[in-house]
């Protein structure tokens, strides 16, 4: 039995969650970044701490922390003891001037999408331009981030940077090298394709339901229908609907005459 249990822990584990710090999947030559693996195993988490296995492409890395330092170009992925092997970060190493940095986490419709030019060690851009499938759509006059608020899939595309900085006069505009950026489908309705909160409504041949209940009653005296244990509705003609509270003794030919109470409008038999 606890041999049974154990294998269907196994197979309910999750990946471990890859992150990466700074969240830039470019980097200058020199410059170190940290991944961070976060991942667990139920049976394993009181007895001892949880070894991390870390892949550069198909290479096992040495180390078995939590968190590395890395600063080679290539695609990492991590794993915890008996979990499945996580999403993996491209990480891409320049020696350009320019470089356009891209998060690398995925961009979802609806979602902010956020680029930045930086200069070689942090040097201040001047006449900023940023580009989209070769046509400018932003300009600063020195560094900034450009920021598309709520992302689109026709945001899509890729992306370039340009400007000058002074070493230490004003240089000839550079360029950074062309970067994808995807804009998928929102999260919502990627696996459904309609907004989980929405009901698509009935075929216009259906009665709807609760019109068939309320034409049994007074318009005044409006129920609610119990849609609990009710069979399909029929697509026979609606029946007329009562529009005063005199067509209800026709409508009910085999209850009493109703009379109306001064204090109240009840009626009752």
């Amino acid at each position: 039995m606890w041999a049974l249990t154990a294998l269907l822990l196994l197979a309910t584990l999750e990946k471990p969650i890859l992150s990466l710090h700074p969240p830039w999947t470019t980097i200058f030559k020199g410059e170190r970044v940290t991944l961070k693996c976060d991942g667990y195993h139920p049976l394993l988490l009181e007895l001892r701490p949880i070894s991390t296995l870390w892949y550069l492409g198909h290479l096992l890395l040495p180390s078995h922390k939590k968190s590395i330092e890395v600063q080679t170009p290539g695609v990492y992925r991590c794993q915890t003891r008996g979990a499945p092997v996580s999403d993996p970060i491209h990480l891409s190493v320049s020696n350009d001037w320019l470089i356009l940095q891209v998060p690398y986490t995925p961009v979802f419709e609806g979602e902010p999408l956020v680029l930045r030019c930086r200069g070689w060690y942090d040097k201040v851009i001047y006449k900023l331009h940023y580009y989209h499938d070769g046509q400018a759509v932003r300009y600063f006059h020195s560094s900034a981030n450009y920021t598309v608020l709520q992302a689109r899939a026709s945001d899509s595309g890729r992306y370039q940077c340009s400007g000058t900085m002074r070493i230490p006069v004003e240089s000839a505009p550079m360029f950074s090298a062309k970067v994808a950026v995807t804009v998928q489908a929102a999260r919502c309705a990627a696996s459904t394709g309609v907004l989980p909160w929405t009901r698509p409504p009935p075929p216009p041949h259906e009665p709807q339901p609760w019109l068939l209940e309320t034409s049994r009653f007074s318009s005044e005296s409006p129920r609610c229908p119990d849609r609990s244990h009710r069979s399909p509705p029929s697509r026979a003609p609606l029946p007329p609907i009562c529009s005063s509270r005199r067509a209800a003794p026709r409508l009910l030919g085999h209850l009493p005459a109703l009379r109306q109470r001064p204090w109240n409008n009840r009626l009752e038999p």
